[in-house]
């Protein structure tokens, strides 16, 4: 039997360890997609004790907890700090086969030197090691990423933000990890919701635009694009439903905008052609630019609505929907590169459902722009574990080129996140090393290693452009 998460965890070939530790392991971490909130690294945070580290805005965990029967109060509640960890620690223990479980005992081991389990009776003992430990300057989360050895990270960016912390973080020379915004518009996009009309205020002031046409809402945003720009960002990211196409005339589309804003209620074919024309507009300004365009889709949000009214987004009441349709995705990606042109662009859909469409449809829009143009994201969300991620590599691998691949990236808020891009190299790696062992790829470690490294971090590094040294 082999002993808990040791060196070996998730490696059970001569060869996955071969990979691992002699190529993988030592990658550094290029995180193209976070949601760290930039403010924290600027003012370089320390936090006070794990329940604010680990269980502040993690959505992941409330809902393990909720799952265990916790009551709210020890979850978002007024309960103490102490006793949501307790919580916490106690729902951990039954997680067995939850990538929870290994991310959290990953990060107890890489931070906190600590290697047993975590449960309700060594709560008391964790808490007290983790705590004193956090109190130390090295613990600060300017020092968590750089022990980490990340080289870059993209936030997540509305286009009204002003940016100011990341100029701080550049301004300051005493930190070498590269913070880069990621414009993320969805709230531009999203007429439907009830702060549309207050949003596209705050846009216009940022902007200098009077936003009162989708033609004004569109020099808004070319404006704020440019802003962005010239602060080092090169990364789109947006938040679907699905990938809608539904295009109509120019005219239709100002028609649906002045309707909204006069407060009249829009039909669900009328905010699909608005979301329509407001992505092809997207995605022709970022060929422009060279930006990489992100898409994920595929997840029904806000499901719980009580709780939603208590708690708002984000607070873990989301699902997984329903299968892409190809014929929208597909008629969504060709209409762009028929106008526009399309830009290098990254796939990510929460069904599970849709590796093999997607596996399809990249083959359908690769060219010699560059080397795989088009990606499927990795496994995202409610599939980043093991299973999912064996699952959308093998489909990647069976319908294009594994070996282009930009590989993980860590979707979180936390800064102890880090050892998510571990977790991925390790299962990589073991499938990779599984399918050498079984005699259907040759041990040949020069191609191997090329391989291995450029799954960890060179793919992205050439895929992004970004100012890095391939490794």
């Amino acid at each position: 039997m082999k002993l808990f998460m040791d060196e070996n965890f998730l490696l059970s070939t001569g060869t996955a360890e071969e990979l691992y530790h002699k190529y993988a392991g030592k990658m550094p971490i290029l995180d193209y997609h976070c949601h760290i909130d930039p403010r924290e690294i600027a003012e370089n945070r320390k936090y006070e004790n794990m329940t604010q580290i680990w269980l502040g805005g993690d959505h992941y965990k409330w809902r393990l907890m909720r799952a265990n029967g916790v009551n709210e109060h020890y979850i978002t509640g007024d309960a103490s700090d102490r006793e949501k960890f307790q919580k916490w620690a106690e729902t951990l223990e039954k997680s067995i086969g939850n990538p929870l479980f290994h991310w959290s005992h990953l990060e107890l081991q890489r931070y906190f030197d600590y290697h047993g389990m975590l449960d309700g009776e060594t709560a008391e003992e964790v808490w007290n090691l983790c705590n004193e430990q956090l109190q130390q300057d090295s613990m600060r989360v300017r020092n968590l990423i750089s022990s980490s050895c990340v080289t870059l990270l993209c936030t997540t960016d509305d286009p009204a933000d002003d940016l100011k912390w990341h100029k701080m973080i550049k301004d300051d020379e005493s930190f070498d990890v590269q913070v880069l915004p990621a414009w993320r518009p969805d709230k531009a996009m999203n007429l439907d919701k009830p702060q549309y009309p207050e949003y596209l205020s705050r846009l216009s002031e940022v902007s200098g635009v009077k936003i009162r046409t989708f033609a004004d809402l569109k020099e808004a945003l070319d404006a704020r694009m440019k802003y962005f720009c010239d602060r080092g960002c090169r990364v789109s990211d947006h938040g679907l439903d699905y990938v809608m196409y539904d295009p109509v005339p120019q005219a239709e589309i100002e028609r649906i905008f002045a309707d909204r804003l006069a407060g009249k209620k829009l039909s669900g074919q009328d905010i699909a052609r608005f979301k329509t024309a407001f992505m092809l507009f997207a995605a022709s300004r970022y060929a422009q630019m060279g930006w990489v365009m992100q898409l994920h889709y595929g997840c029904k949000r806000d499901n719980n609505t009580a709780m939603y009214i208590k708690l708002g987004p984000d607070t873990g009441y989301d699902c997984i929907s329903n299968y892409a349709p190809a014929h929208q995705l597909t008629g969504f990606l060709n209409a762009v590169n028929e106008t526009g042109g399309l830009p290098k662009t990254i796939l990510y859909s929460l069904n599970p459902g849709d590796d093999e469409l997607i596996g399809t449809v990249l083959g359908c829009f690769q060219n010699s722009d560059a080397v795989g143009k088009i990606q499927q994201g990795s496994a995202w969300w409610f599939n980043d574990n093991k299973t999912g991620m064996i699952k959308q590599m093998t489909s990647l691998a069976n319908l294009g080129l594994l070996g282009n691949f930009v590989g993980m990236l860590t979707d979180s808020r936390s800064f102890l996140s880090y050892p998510r891009h571990e977790y991925f190299r390790r299962i990589m790696c073991e499938l990779i090393g599984g399918w050498v062992e079984n005699g259907e790829y040759p041990k040949n470690m020069k191609n191997l290693e090329k391989i291995v490294k450029g799954i960890s971090y060179n793919n992205a590094v050439r895929y992004f452009d970004f100012d890095l040294e391939i490794k």
